[in-house]
């Protein structure tokens, strides 16, 4: 009992630790365009994100419920499966952070998880199913459907107020750029941070602290949403940069058409229990925002290596998932091997990060590698 105990510590605050990451991987989700247009400062954004991401945390557990019995059979899940599938999905995300590239905390997640469960407990304990109609089929909809609802707004934002003094416009859309991208913020809590919660509880679940099919207790809705929010508040400026600057350019209008438009489709999913990546809605909003405006230009040498991080997310995260789960598999000094690994992999990481960082001071700048050819849409 000793033991299970330990390792159920390990496993929370390996989650806690992922959901931090989520929270400095994704804050350019909801804050990159009012950063890049001055709608918002970079510290205040930030901190407004960090605080609507807590409060979003508490307003439903759908996906929670989801990930906790729905991806993977909960009957045939081990502590040290949950333990390798969060090691993947960390060390995913701390990469893709590294590199600048706004790929999915929640398919790195669910990659990691399901690398991990097919490896620990045999490919039947996956719910295949499931996973193409939760996951697969959202990842490829739901990008798409925001990057057209943005891409409307964004044509009709700018036929509404061609008749505005275009500075009259700026301010207004500034302004409603406050709300908007606090409302992505608070989907994104009432989304992503419900992912841990739903991997604590898959975690409660296998060791019998909790009824199948149960809940997430008030504990780990508090936890979870609080270390999403921690780090959201760091700030994860590499990514804010990519999103905010290096996709496409962004004035006011677009910057409020990309966030309403996100919100829209991250609150239904999340009423509907669908897992939905919302840096793939937000990234595909703000194509579209970019595409909707006349003479604005796309860089599709970005948007080509986002999606490529796309495309590499879930198998990356589950090869490592499953090598971790295979690892930790041969008793506590496999679990400490993994864990160490991890953590020199994530040490190594930040190091790397210092040698360009990228801090508020900086983060308006045009990324350097997005010096390159770019299209412009129809008129």
């Amino acid at each position: 009992m000793g033991t299970v105990s330990f390792l159920l510590v390990v496993v929370v605050l390996t989650a806690l630790a992922f959901d931090f990451t989520n929270g400095f991987h994704d804050t350019a989700n909801s804050m990159a365009t009012s950063i890049a247009t001055g709608a918002l400062r970079p510290r205040v954004a930030v901190a407004v994100a960090g605080a609507l991401n807590l409060a979003g945390a508490f307003l439903s557990t759908e996906v929670a419920k989801t990930i906790s019995g729905g991806i993977v059979d909960d009957a045939k899940v081990s502590l040290v499966m949950i333990f390798a599938g969060l090691v993947g999905a960390l060390l995913w995300n701390l990469l893709t952070w590294l590199a600048g590239l706004p790929s999915s905390s929640s398919h790195a997640l669910f990659g990691g998880l399901i690398g991990a469960v097919w490896v620990g407990a045999g490919g039947s304990a996956v719910q295949f199913g499931a996973i193409v109609e939760m996951i697969l089929i959202p990842a490829v909809v739901s990008p798409l459907v925001a990057c057209v609802v943005a891409l409307l707004a964004t044509y009709f934002a700018y036929v509404i107020t061609r008749r505005t003094a275009p500075d009259q416009a700026r301010r207004g859309f500034r302004r409603g750029q406050v709300g908007s991208a606090s409302l992505v913020a608070l989907a994104h809590g009432t989304n992503d941070a419900q992912k841990t919660m739903g991997v604590i509880t898959l975690a409660l679940i296998s060791t019998g602290a909790l009824a199948h099919d149960s809940a997430p207790p008030w504990w780990v809705v508090l936890i979870s949403g609080t270390a999403i929010a921690l780090g959201t508040y760091t700030g994860g400026w590499r990514i804010i940069r990519t999103m905010g600057k290096g996709l496409t350019d962004i004035e006011a209008p677009q910057g409020f058409a990309a966030e309403t438009s996100a919100t829209a489709v991250i609150l239904a999913s999340s009423h509907m229990g669908f897992p939905l990546s919302t840096t793939q809605v937000c990234t595909g909003s703000i194509l579209g925002a970019g595409l909707g405006r006349r003479l604005a230009q796309v860089r599709w040498g970005v948007a080509g290596r986002i999606a490529l991080s796309w495309l590499l997310t879930l198998p990356a995260a589950a090869a490592v998932g499953g090598a971790a789960a295979w690892t930790a598999g041969h008793g506590t000094a496999g679990v400490a091997l993994v864990a160490a690994v991890a953590a020199a992999a994530a040490a190594g990481f930040w190091a790397l990060s210092r040698h360009r960082p990228v801090t508020p001071d900086n983060v308006n700048e045009l990324p350097t590698r997005s010096a390159e050819p770019v299209a412009e849409p129809a008129a």
